[in-house]
């Protein structure tokens, strides 16, 4: 899934089988520290991808927080399997965790990330748009549009 183009469209680069097998082992390790992270989603038995939350390894304008994201393999696109994944997340993290916010942000062109964004409730905050602090300057994918939820859904 990590090297395939597509899903990888709205990231710098698709991920080498080393560097996705040492994502796995960073999201194995935060789950068994934190007892939260990145969950795999399956379905039918099979793995679709993922969704979670993670505290992002790198500083923002936004920072400190707590980020909701999901990545699926092509054939589960347009099923809504992000959004009720991520809605489930959203409930571990406002229920559980009793966190006051949860922000997801993502590239400016990423439509269909957006649209789960706003599908399960988040709303945009145009004033903390930024420029991902781990993307070079210039490159395309730069600017990230920033998206937040308050506690209490």
């Amino acid at each position: 899934m990590n090297a395939d183009p597509g899903v990888m469209k709205f990231f710098v680069a698709p991920l080498s089988r080393a560097e996705s097998d040492a994502l796995l082992a960073r999201m194995r390790a935060v789950i068994e520290d934190r007892d939260w992270g990145w969950w795999c989603v399956e379905v039918s038995g099979e793995c679709a991808g993922f969704t979670g939350l993670s505290v992002p390894p790198y500083e923002t304008p936004f920072s400190p927080c707590v980020e909701i994201g999901w990545r699926f393999r092509p054939h589960f696109w347009g099923h809504g399997f992000a959004s009720e994944a991520a809605r489930l997340a959203l409930d571990y993290g406002f229920n559980v965790l009793q966190l006051p916010e949860i922000v997801s942000f993502t590239a400016a062109g990423n439509h269909a990330s957006r649209g789960v964004m706003e599908r399960i409730g988040m709303q945009r905050d145009i004033e903390g748009d930024f420029d991902h602090p781990r993307i070079p300057a210039k490159h395309p994918l730069r600017r990230h549009v920033l998206y937040r939820l308050q506690g209490g859904v």
